[in-house]
C-alpha cells in the first residue's frame, strides 16, 4: 500500500519513519499511552487530484485514514488519530488562498491555510478585510470552522460565516454544496443554502467526507474599533455579570463574541504559578488576591469591543457602562488605561481586531512541562447556569489537585465554557488524575443537562454516548449516513463517536 501511495504523492510525502517523521503526528498532551494513537504512516496530497487517488488506494486496501489539516488542535488531541494503526491524511500541502473578494467580503481557502497565512495575505494585497481568528494563530481557517470553533470579532461564529463548501466523498466524488452546485454560479459564497436540503453541516465534526475548500465571510474594517475591559472583584460576581450581559448580547449592543475570563487564565499568560505559590493543591485566596493586585485584574475579567463610527460607539458605550456599573466594584478600562506591557490586554486587543497571535499559548508555562485538555460544555446565558457550571467544574478540579483556569465565550444565546485543564505532561500521576477528572466532568455535566461542543480524541465515544435521547437516535442516524457515504469505512473511523459498520463492535 505504501508503495502505491508513493506513486500518487511522491516518496517524500509519505511519512513512515517512527523516529523522525511519525512523532509529528503524536499528541504531546495525551493523558493515555501514546501507543494507543500511534499512526502507521502519514500521506500528504497536494491537490484534489492526488487526494482522489489516495482515497482510491485506501478503498482498495480498506485502510483507515485520519484526516487533519494544520494539526494544531492540541487541546483536543492535535494530529493524533483516534486509534493506533491509522494512516494520517495530512492536508497541509493543500494550502492555497484561492480567492479574496473585497467587494463582497469573503475568502476561499483550502484546508492547510492558517489564520496567520490568511492575515499576511490580506496585508500583502492591501485588503481592508479582517480575519476572525482563534487565539492560537497557527490554527487553520477551514479546520477550525469544521470543528465548530469560534473567534473574537462580530464574525466570531465561524460556522455561521462559512458559505460554500467543496467536499470529496470516500468514493472520490467531488461535491459543491449550496449555490456551488449550479455550474457557473455567481453566488457560491454569497448565499449559504442553495436549493433543497442544506448539507454543509453534515461535514463538520464528522467523517462523512473530506472538505477540500470553503468560502468564509470576512468582516470589512470598521470606521472605528475600541476594545474595553471590565474587571470584577468577587468570584460570586459571575452571576451578575452574566445576567447583565445577556440582554446586551441578544440586542446586539455587544456584537462580538464576548469573553468572561477567570483570573488565572489572564495571569497564566504573563506569570508562572511558582512566581506566586510553590505549594501543592489549588492556589489559596490570599495568593490570588496578591496576583489580582499586581496584575490589575479581577476575579472575573470581561472583554468586549465597540465597532463603528465614533458617535455610535460613544452612544453604545453609555448603555454598556451603565449596565455593568450596576455591579459593585466594577472597574472599566480602555487601551489608554492599560500598560503597554500588559500581556493579557495586548493579545486580546489584537484578537478583537482579527490579528492572529500566539500569546495565549503562554498558559502552558503556568506550570513546568505544561500541557492541557479543554473541557468545553455549553451553557445558557444565565447567571444561575454560569455559576452552576463554574462550581461543578471548579470543585471537582480543586479536589483533584488542579487549578481552575477557564473562560466563558458568550455567543448569540449560548456560552462556550472552556475549562483549560492544565497538567505536567512528564508526570504520569498527574496525567492519570487529569484523565480521571475529565471523565468525571463529562458524567457530571451530562447529568446536569450540559453537553460538550467538541472534545479530545480519548473522550469522543464517551461524550457521544451522553447524547443518547430516544435510544441514541441521533447517533444511529449518523451511523446510517456513514454507511451510505463511506461504505468502506475509510474516513476517520471513530470521529466524534461515529464508527463504520465494520468497527462498531471494536470501538474503544
Amino acid at each position: 500500500m505504501l508503495a502505491d501511495l508513493k506513486k500518487v504523492v511522491g516518496r517524500e510525502f509519505v511519512f513512515t519513519d517512527p523516529q523522525w517523521e511519525l512523532p509529528a503526528y503524536n499528541d504531546a498532551y495525551l493523558t493515555t499511552p501514546a501507543e494507543l494513537h500511534q499512526p502507521s504512516a502519514a500521506v500528504a496530497p497536494a491537490n484534489v487530484e492526488e487526494l482522489q487517488r489516495v482515497l482510491e488506494v485506501a478503498r482498495h486496501y480498506k485502510a483507515p485514514l485520519w484526516t487533519i489539516s494544520t494539526g494544531k488542535n492540541f487541546a483536543y488531541g492535535g494530529p493524533a488519530p483516534r486509534k493506533a494503526g491509522y494512516i494520517v491524511l495530512d492536508l497541509k500541502r493543500m494550502n492555497r488562498i484561492l480567492e479574496v473578494n473585497e467587494k463582497h467580503g469573503y475568502a476561499v481557502v483550502e484546508p492547510g491555510v492558517s489564520y496567520m497565512d490568511l492575515y499576511r495575505h490580506l496585508q500583502k494585497i492591501g485588503s481592508k478585510l479582517w480575519v476572525d481568528c482563534a487565539a492560537p494563530g497557527w490554527g487553520g481557517v477551514l479546520p477550525n470552522m469544521t470543528e465548530h470553533g469560534v473567534g473574537y470579532t462580530p464574525y466570531g461564529d465561524h460556522v455561521t460565516m462559512q458559505c460554500g463548501m467543496e467536499v470529496m466523498l470516500a468514493d472520490g466524488t467531488l461535491v459543491q454544496t449550496g449555490m456551488g452546485a449550479l455550474p457557473g454560479s455567481q453566488t457560491n459564497h454569497l448565499y449559504k443554502y442553495g436549493l433543497g436540503p442544506s448539507v454543509d453541516g453534515l461535514f463538520t465534526q464528522s467523517n462523512f467526507g473530506v472538505v477540500t475548500k470553503i468560502g468564509m465571510w470576512l468582516m470589512p474594517e470598521p470606521p472605528g474599533y475600541r476594545p474595553y475591559m471590565v474587571t470584577f472583584e468577587k468570584e460570586s460576581d459571575l452571576h451578575a455579570i452574566t445576567e447583565v450581559l445577556r440582554p446586551l448580547k441578544v440586542n446586539m449592543l455587544i456584537p462580538a463574541v464576548a469573553m468572561t475570563v477567570e483570573m488565572l487564565w489572564e495571569a497564566a499568560v504573563q506569570v508562572t504559578r511558582r512566581d506566586y505559590y510553590t505549594g501543592k493543591g489549588p492556589i489559596p485566596e490570599s495568593v490570588r488576591k496578591k496576583m489580582r493586585s499586581d496584575l490589575k485584574i479581577g476575579a472575573w475579567n470581561f472583554y468586549g469591543a465597540l465597532y463603528g463610527p465614533p458617535p455610535m460607539m460613544d452612544n453604545t458605550w453609555e448603555v454598556i457602562h451603565d449596565a455593568f456599573a450596576s455591579i459593585p466594584g466594577a472597574k472599566f478600562y480602555f487601551d489608554e488605561d492599560r500598560a503597554k506591557d500588559d500581556v493579557a490586554w495586548q493579545y486580546r486587543k489584537k484578537l478583537g481586531a482579527g490579528i492572529p497571535n500566539m500569546t495565549e499559548y503562554n498558559v502552558m508555562n503556568w506550570i513546568p512541562n505544561g500541557a492541557h485538555m479543554d473541557f468545553s460544555p455549553i451553557s445558557p446565558v444565565t447567571g444561575a447556569d454560569a455559576t452552576k457550571q463554574y462550581e461543578l467544574i471548579r470543585d471537582r478540579c480543586n479536589k483533584a489537585g488542579f487549578d481552575y483556569c477557564g473562560e466563558f465565550a458568550v455567543g448569540w444565546r449560548d456560552m462556550h465554557h472552556i475549562f483549560c485543564l492544565t497538567f505536567d505532561r512528564n508526570d504520569a500521576k498527574q496525567k492519570a488524575r487529569a484523565n480521571k477528572l475529565f471523565g468525571e466532568l463529562v458524567d457530571a455535566a451530562a447529568a446536569a443537562g450540559y453537553g460538550e461542543y467538541r472534545t479530545h480524541v480519548d473522550f469522543m465515544d464517551r461524550i457521544a454516548g451522553t447524547y443518547n435521547w430516544n435510544d441514541s437516535a441521533l447517533l444511529r442516524m449518523h451511523e446510517k449516513v456513514k454507511d451510505v457515504v463511506d461504505p468502506s469505512g475509510i474516513l476517520s473511523p471513530g470521529k466524534m463517536g461515529i464508527w463504520p459498520k465494520s468497527m462498531r463492535k471494536g470501538k474503544a
